[in-house]
């Protein structure tokens, strides 16, 4: 990856009833968790992500991987930044925290990738074409938004 910031695709935002520092605690157990599992795992090794191994110590921090992810910055109740490539894209992901008052917070998930040549083309059309990128954007942050309200009193 270079350090020229990569095209942007999509943010999302959710609002959660959770402190920052849980609202960051959820974000990275959430994520570590759901790309530690064998399909993401598989998945990765698919398309040749790197990286590929696991290396998810608590809490996550620079350097730190999961299946296809490598963590780029991590800084508690504030920020989640990570990066990764394979065959067909180069991308990253930052989760912002932004703090709402009391008890409340927003969460952002930012995606940038860049999808060189005519496979990445076409992997682009597959995963951002059809809309699969955006539901599993969506899934994360309920899964998330549900981590963080579970353990805040």
């Amino acid at each position: 990856m270079s350090d020229d910031p990569l095209p942007w695709l999509d943010e999302h935002t959710i609002t959660v009833a959770a402190g920052p520092e849980a609202l960051w605690q959820a974000a990275a157990q959430v994520f570590g968790r759901s790309f530690s599992r064998g399909s993401s795992a598989r998945y990765a090794r698919m398309v040749g992500a790197e990286p590929c191994a696991e290396a998810w110590p608590w809490p996550p921090a620079e350097g730190s991987t999961v299946p296809g992810f490598r963590v780029m910055s991590a800084v508690p109740g504030r920020d989640l930044a990570l990066a990764g490539r394979h065959r067909f894209s180069d991308y990253t992901l930052v989760f912002r925290i932004e703090p709402l008052g009391p008890g409340r917070s927003r969460l952002r998930a930012e995606s940038r990738a860049a999808f060189p040549g005519a496979a990445g083309r076409g992997y682009r059309m597959l995963v951002i074409g059809t809309g699969a990128h955006v539901l599993g954007m969506r899934r994360l942050l309920a899964a998330i938004r549900r981590q963080a309200e579970a353990t805040t009193p």
